[in-house]
């Protein structure tokens, strides 16, 4: 079905016939806004011009022919339409501009540090806009990201529901976060990070799969996820965006922009999440869904200054209270052993900003602070914690001729200190305390207009293990404006954590073992990527990305579940560990307002050890996500239908006996939206989530094992520690929260109002 907008005529001056030359006019539009700035060309020819501020374009003197006119936009897809000059008379050809949900021409700057448009970029760079996550409405980032290809949010506790994100089937900090390009997800907040952070102040998202530890530092061995917040001065002058699920959460994201004088524009965003009912679905007696009470306020000032320069600022808190287990758990059973619960309570402060410096030369000073306080109960464990980091990073950007340079100094600080054995030496508390000094250097070469290299070097020294060099290449060849290959090699450095990294070495169900002093460890990341754009004489699109992804480690820190079901034993491996695989996303974009966007990638991550090949806990071998959009304009009506389909993955048992499937099942999450826009500054959208009311619990007897017996004041053992079968134990085990792939909320609706004042 085509939409159908207004199209206005323009009057034009006929050419006379010996002059055999006509003219080619026309508006550009987006629905009932006109597009001004926006750049057409007649491809093959020297003919390209502008709109004027009435999204009005003109040619002239255009000699008779067939031709192929490109419209090109900010924040808008690429339009080509075909123009047939046979005669005199004058063409009126009007594009109407689909807005860009994913495409491959946004400006991105995740890959090299600098601003530069998605197909320009050596390094391949995945933009997702808030249009895209709008499909299927989240209240945190975290949740938003089950659509995006080859990334998977992971659950890491059946209890308290904490997490991280998988990116091509590697764990959380394998994957550094950043706001802005500043480094804010650390290691203690990783589980915690992407919680709080205002849907409606996020301009994009861009996620680099692969290496990016040259530009970003060591942790980002895997990729990272940059997301990118809105420029206050384009803002809305107020933003609400509000909705509740038939389980009675609430989720509330609010935006409200204010001047003050001419030279400063400011940005305040408050969140809002809170859910608070008791629910057991599955009737083991525990919560199938921890209660949360969240709330996160950003606020991002930018400042006018001479000759544009930059200058930003945003700081953000948050503060959440979570908690789950047992149904009769109140406050008042904290840390105690009567009535078992697991009790979160996390502040956070984070301060972000770049200044450039007042120089001929392009200067730019970013910096970035965090305050990270985590007071939790397991039960009876006690883990409080408390994280501080300061980041300051000065770059030069330079061109030199066909060399387009990027230098860097950075340094960042880290003060971490908590009440385990992780800071304490001879029973004394002792911080970790950590510097680590880094320099970069990155040569973007343009040999031609289809040749490009980048070649990059990074050198950190860490105060506690020394030097660190991560090298960088890649290599981009555009065969054409349709058809472009990229190859992207570098090393990773990682060093780990325990405590502030993997939860389960926190909730108290296993005794933490350390084998042995662990060592940092390292990587080869490399990646091929083909993109091929198909446009269609009727107007159809089809963006086809695929990538192959290749990462080998050595000194991979490996867990081990299944020596002693009471015990979780990290050391080494001896051997290596590899991540490799392809993805594929496609884009499909019809004329009468229907758009696919299907992805899918195929991994094998395993760990090779003694010459043995293993597949680790929770790393699937397929995944699959879609999102399949239909706008029926006459009535201002949006369907969106997602989802995620994800391949059996291998899951922790306790013991031979234990009646849990040692593999999840194939499973999908499937969702539908509907959106009407009838009503001026307004969007009020419906839906249902998990409509195939999927849950963990199926073909399965129970989940979390023994929640009869949380603290195990049941279970006996024999001489040499095995857990004995009982007959109120009748498979041997204990209890254990880390059985958990996926959430155990089921088939729920939604609804949701949102309102934009500009």
């Amino acid at each position: 079905m085509k939409n159908i907008f207004l199209i206005i005529s323009i009057l034009s001056t006929p050419f006379a016939y010996s002059q055999e030359s006509i003219s080619i006019k026309g508006v550009v539009m987006h629905k009932t806004t006109v597009i001004p700035k926006a750049v057409i060309q007649i491809i093959g020819t020297q003919y390209s011009t502008e709109t004027d501020n009435q999204g009005i374009y003109t040619f002239q003197n255009i000699p008779k022919g067939d031709y192929k006119l490109e419209v090109t936009a900010s924040d808008y897809k690429t339009q080509r339409r075909n123009a047939s000059i046979k005669t005199q008379e004058p063409i009126q050809l009007d594009f109407q501009l689909q807005s860009d949900e994913n495409e491959l021409n946004e400006v991105v700057v995740s890959g090299t540090l600098k601003a530069v448009k998605r197909l320009e970029s050596a390094v391949p760079v995945e933009v997702y806009t808030p249009v895209f996550f709008k499909k299927n409405p989240t209240p945190s980032i975290y949740e938003a990201l089950q659509n995006v290809n080859g990334v998977r949010p992971q659950l890491n506790c059946g209890v308290c529901n904490t997490g991280d994100i998988h990116i091509n089937g590697l764990e959380g900090p394998y994957t550094s976060v950043m706001i802005d390009g500043m480094p804010i997800v650390s290691s203690l907040s990783t589980v915690y990070g992407l919680s709080g952070i205002p849907n409606s102040l996020v301009e994009r998202i861009e996620i680099v799969k692969g290496p990016a530890s040259s530009l970003y530092g060591s942790e980002a061995v895997g990729g990272l996820i940059n997301i990118i917040t809105k420029n206050p001065s384009n803002a809305p002058i107020f933003s609400a965006d509000v909705f509740t699920t038939t389980w009675l959460e609430t989720n509330a994201d609010i935006g409200v922009k204010f001047n003050i004088a001419k030279k400063a524009t400011s940005l305040l965003g408050l969140n809002y999440y809170n859910y608070d009912q008791t629910i057991d679905n599955d009737n083991d007696g525990f919560t199938d869904v921890t209660a949360q009470n969240r709330i996160s306020v950003f606020n991002k000032w930018n400042f006018s200054r001479p000759q544009n320069r930059l200058f930003t600022i945003a700081i953000r808190g948050m503060y959440e209270d979570r908690w789950g287990g047992d149904v009769r758990w109140e406050k008042k059973y904290r840390g105690g052993d009567e009535i078992y619960g697991e009790s979160i309570y996390t502040k956070r402060g984070e301060l972000l900003g770049s200044y450039q410096l007042p120089t001929t030369e392009k200067l730019m000073l970013s910096f970035s602070g965090t305050m990270h306080f985590q007071d939790s109960r397991y039960g009876t464990t006690s883990y409080i914690a408390n994280q501080k980091i300061g980041f300051l990073q000065l770059t030069w950007d330079k061109k030199l001729g066909k060399n387009d340079l990027l230098s860097g100094i950075a340094s960042r600080y880290t003060y971490y200190d908590d009440n385990t054995t992780a800071t304490s030496i001879l029973n004394e508390n002792n911080p970790e305390k950590t510097w680590l000094p880094g320099i970069f250097l990155q040569d973007e070469i343009s040999f031609s207009e289809k040749h490009k290299i980048l070649l990059g070097i990074r050198y950190d020294y860490n105060s506690i293990h020394g030097n660190i060099f991560t090298p960088r290449f890649a290599y981009k060849w555009k065969m054409d404006d349709n058809n472009i290959l990229r190859f992207n090699a570098g090393t990773g450095f990682r060093v780990v954590n325990l405590f502030t990294e993997d939860h389960a070495a926190l909730t108290g169900s296993r005794e933490v073992i350390i084998a042995e002093d662990l060592d940092p460890e390292k990587s080869i990341n490399a990646n091929l990527n083909y993109i091929k754009k198909i446009y269609f004489p009727n107007g159809t699109f089809l963006g086809i990305e695929t990538t192959a992804f290749y990462t080998q480690f050595s000194n991979k820190i490996v867990s081990d579940y299944e020596s002693d079901p009471n015990k979780i034993i990290y050391n080494n491996i001896n051997g290596y560990a590899l991540s490799q695989g392809i993805s594929c996303n496609t884009d499909i974009n019809f004329t009468n307002g229907l758009k696919f966007i299907l992805g899918a990638t195929y991994m094998d991550v395993s760990n090779v050890e003694n010459g043995i090949k293993t597949r680790p806990y929770l790393t699937e071998n397929f995944t699959a996500t879609w999102s399949v959009s239909y706008k029926i304009s006459p009535i201002d009506l949006s369907i969106d239908y997602t989802g995620n389909v994800y391949s059996p993955m291998k899951l922790p048992l306790l013991s031979e006996t234990d009646p849990r499937s040692p593999d999840s099942p194939w499973y999908s999450i499937q969702n539908i939206q509907f959106s009407y826009t009838g009503w001026k500054n307004f969007e009020l959208y419906a839906g249902i989530k998990n409509l195939l009311n999927f849950t963990p619990k199926q073909n399965n007897p129970f989940l979390i094992s023994r929640t009869e017996d949380p603290f195990d004041k049941n279970v006996q053992y024999d001489p040499n520690g095995k857990v004995l079968v009982t007959p109120d134990n009748p498979y041997g085990l204990t209890f254990d929260t880390t059985y958990v792939y996926g959430s155990n909320q089921g088939i729920r609706g939604f609804f949701g109002l949102r309102y934009n004042l500009f």
